[in-house]
C-alpha cells in the first residue's frame, strides 16, 4: 500500500529526526474550509493507549448501529478500485490471496489495476467475472489513471492523451484520474472521475511518521509494543495516517464544478508491507518490506540504534529478526473502500453505476456505512435525485441523508460547507439555491472526529 524509507538515513539523522517530531506534535487549528481540528498527531496515534482507545470506540459504534433498509430495487455492493496483485515486482500478493480475503471480509467486487508491463495485456488472460461470489473487471494503473476499458486496447496505449481517454471510455469503459497529489492541474474533460482519497498520499506527505514505524523495528521494548498493537488492534494501527483528503477533494470540488465526475477511493493495495528485520551481524540488520531484495533493504547500525544488539544477540547472520504483516488484503480492503449502489451484482450493472456516480467511499473499519443515502427530495416527499443524479432546483426541494450511526454530517457546495449537525443518523437540508452538493459524515474515535463517508454530489440545476 505505501513504501517505507523511500530515502537514505543521513548522518546527524538523529537530530533531524527529533526536531521534525517535535514539530509533528503540535496539531493546529481547522482549517479555513472549517474542518473538525485534529487533537492528536499521527505519531500520537500510534501509541497503544491510543489505539486502544480508537478500538474501544469502534466497537461501541459496531453495537450501536442500526440497520438502513435500501432503496427498493437497489443493492449496497462494497467494490475495490485500484488493486493490485501479481503485477510488478512491488506487489507481494496473489490472485488467489485476493480472492480469499475479499471473500474473508465481504467484499463483492474487485477492479484490478494492474501495472501495465508489455507485452504483457491487462485484459486478456486476466481475472473477469464472477469468482466464487465475488466480481472481478480487469483493469490498468497506466498514465496517472485507473482505466478499464470493455476489451484490450493494448495497441492503442502510446496514444495522445485526448484520443487515449476516448479510447479508452468507448462503449462503457471507464477512467479515474489517479494520484491526484502528482497531477492536481490535470484536465478533467473526457473523465470519467476520479480518486477522492488514497491511502499511499497519507504515507507519503507523513515520512516522519514512517521514519517513526521504521525505528519501532530496531528496539526490542518498541518492537514488542508495535507486535502486541498490531494483535490487538490490526485495523487501527493501518489507519493511524488516514487523515482528511484535502489535495484530492479539491481537485474533485473544482472538476464537477465542470462536469459530473464520480469519486471513488483508491485503495491502492498490494500486499507488500510485511515488515522484515533481518541480521547482518551483532551491529547491524537489514529492514526492509517482503518485496525487496537484501540489496534493496536499509541497513542500521547500533551506533543509530543500540537496541538492535540486543536483537541480534543469540542468533546467525540472515536471521529474521522480526516479521510483521501490515496489509493483508482483507485489512486494506476493510481500511477504505467504494460502496456501488446497483441493482444487481455483474460487471455491466457496476460500470452503469459507477459512470453514474450512484456510489460513496467510506473508511468501512471504522463503521460497517452499508445502507447510507444521500438523496434529494421534492415538495411532496417523493424522491427527486439520487447521488451523481441531476436535478431541477423547486421550491420544497431537500437534501436528505440517512445513516446507520449517528454523525457528524458536513454538507459542501463547491467546496465550501453550507450545513452541519452533530449525532445525527437522519439528515435535512432545505435548498436555496443551485449548485453541486455533496455530503461528509465523520465519528468520533478517541475524543477526535475522523473522516468516515463521502458522498458522490446531487446536482441541484
Amino acid at each position: 500500500m505505501f513504501t517505507v524509507l523511500p530515502v537514505p538515513l543521513p548522518s546527524g539523522f538523529t537530530l533531524a529526526l527529533t526536531a521534525l517530531l517535535c514539530a509533528a506534535s503540535t496539531v493546529g487549528a481547522a482549517a479555513a474550509n472549517q474542518l473538525p481540528p485534529k487533537k492528536h498527531s499521527n505519531i500520537e496515534r500510534l501509541a497503544l493507549p491510543r489505539l486502544k482507545a480508537v478500538h474501544d470506540d469502534v466497537q461501541r459504534l459496531k453495537a450501536q448501529r442500526a440497520t438502513v433498509a435500501p432503496r427498493p430495487g437497489w443493492n449496497d455492493y462494497r467494490c475495490i478500485l485500484h488493486a493490485h496483485a501479481e503485477d510488478s515486482t512491488h506487489t507481494g500478493g496473489t490472485l488467489p490471496e485476493m480472492l480469499a480475503d475479499a471473500k474473508r471480509v465481504g467484499v463483492n467486487a474487485i477492479l484490478l489495476t494492474d501495472h501495465f508491463r508489455p507485452p504483457k495485456d491487462f485484459i486478456e488472460g486476466r481475472w473477469r467475472g464472477m469468482k466464487e461470489g465475488v466480481l472481478f473487471v480487469p483493469g490498468s494503473e497506466i498514465r496517472g489513471f485507473l482505466i478499464y476499458p470493455m476489451a484490450s486496447i493494448l495497441g492503442q496505449m502510446e496514444q495522445p492523451g485526448p484520443e487515449f481517454i476516448k479510447t479508452v471510455t468507448a462503449g462503457e469503459g471507464m477512467i479515474f484520474l489517479s494520484h491526484i497529489e502528482e497531477r492536481s492541474e490535470h484536465p478533467v474533460d473526457g473523465l470519467t472521475g476520479l480518486e477522492i482519497y488514497n491511502r499511499h498520499w497519507d504515507a507519503k506527505k507523513d515520512m516522519v511518521s514512517l521514519l517513526t514505524l521504521a525505528f519501532k523495528f530496531t528496539d526490542p521494548k518498541e518492537l514488542a509494543e508495535l507486535v502486541e498493537a498490531a494483535r490487538l488492534y490490526p485495523a487501527e494501527l493501518l489507519a493511524f495516517q488516514c487523515d482528511y483528503p484535502q489535495v484530492y477533494v479539491d481537485k474533485w470540488d473544482a472538476g464537477t464544478r465542470l462536469r459530473r465526475l464520480t469519486g471513488v477511493a483508491a485503495n491502492d493495495c498490494h500486499h507488500n508491507q510485511i515488515f522484515i528485520v533481518k541480521m547482518v551481524d551483532a551491529d547491524t540488520v537489514l529492514l526492509g518490506t517482503n518485496v525487496d531484495e537484501d540489496k534493496k533493504m536499509r541497513k542500521l547500525t547500533a551506533a543509530l540504534r543500540p537496541g538492535i544488539r540486543e536483537l541480534t544477540k543469540g542468533r546467525q547472520p540472515g536471521d529474521v529478526l522480526a516479521r510483521l504483516d501490515m496489509d493483508p488484503y482483507h485489512r486494506s480492503f476493510m481500511n477504505v473502500s467504494t460502496h456501488v449502489l446497483a441493482p444487481k451484482l455483474d460487471e455491466a450493472a457496476i460500470r452503469a453505476a459507477l459512470k453514474a456516480g450512484q456510489a460513496y467511499v467510506a473508511h468501512d473499519w471504522m463503521c460497517d456505512p452499508t445502507g447510507f443515502d444521500f438523496s434529494a427530495a421534492a415538495a411532496n416527499g417523493q424522491r427527486a435525485a439520487s447521488m451523481g443524479d441531476e436535478v431541477k432546483l423547486a421550491a420544497g426541494l431537500r437534501l436528505t441523508a440517512k445513516l446507520p450511526v449517528p454523525a457528524y454530517v458536513r454538507l459542501l457546495r463547491h467546496c465550501e460547507e453550507v450545513a452541519k449537525a452533530e449525532g445525527l443518523a437522519d439528515f435535512a437540508f432545505a435548498v436555496k439555491e443551485p449548485g453541486v452538493y455533496r455530503l461528509e459524515a465523520w465519528l468520533k474515535l478517541d475524543d477526535e472526529l475522523r473522516p468516515w463517508i463521502f458522498s458522490n454530489p446531487i446536482y441541484v440545476r
